[in-house]
């Protein structure tokens, strides 16, 4: 089970590319919504979550994501029980995944420390801890993914999809959307 966090302002393309890829692979994902069930996208797209954020379940977790989008980070960093997830998430081994300000969060809670990871271009400073790169769109570093920003929705989304279900699966997606 993937939870993908969404949090008022978050980035669509950045939640709703990886959870289609994710789908498509065969993987069960779940929108988590902050606060409430609608939440809306800082393009102003509405989407109704498949649950609240309380309703996640580690036990039955295997991947969190954390979208960007400074709204929704901001909406993320702002909730103690959004926090207290994706680090529990982390000291279970999930793959805890975050793209564009996303990996802002996991710097926070302390788990980006040592880890290799990219941002959006100029929040580096930001990512306490974390050993910033922009030599690649995505890099997984331990059960960490990062992801550059929305014009690496599709690689992000891949990239996730790979790590739950390999390169087989993850390509033959690819192919079909004609990526």
């Amino acid at each position: 089970m993937v939870y993908i966090i969404l949090g008022e302002g978050f980035e669509e393309i950045e939640a709703l590319a990886p959870c289609d890829l994710l789908r498509r692979g065969g993987v069960e994902v779940r929108l988590a919504g902050v606060g409430d069930y609608e939440i809306t996208g800082g393009r102003g797209i509405n989407v109704i979550a498949d649950c609240l954020l309380e309703d996640i379940d580690l036990g039955s977790a295997d991947m969190i994501v954390v979208p960007g989008g400074l709204g929704g980070v901001q909406t993320i960093e702002g909730t103690p029980k959004a926090l207290e997830i994706v680090k529990a998430a982390y000291d279970l081994g999930k793959l805890v995944c975050a793209i564009c300000a996303g990996p802002r969060v996991l710097a926070k809670i302390g788990i980006l420390k040592g880890k290799k990871a990219v941002c959006y271009p100029g929040m580096e400073d930001e990512m306490t801890g974390g050993i910033m790169t922009q030599e690649a769109p995505v890099i997984r570093d331990g059960n960490i993914i990062t992801a550059r920003g929305a014009g690496a929705g599709i690689d992000f989304g891949l990239a996730l999809l790979e790590a739950l279900k390999g390169k087989e699966i993850a390509d033959k997606v690819k192919n079909g959307i004609y990526y």
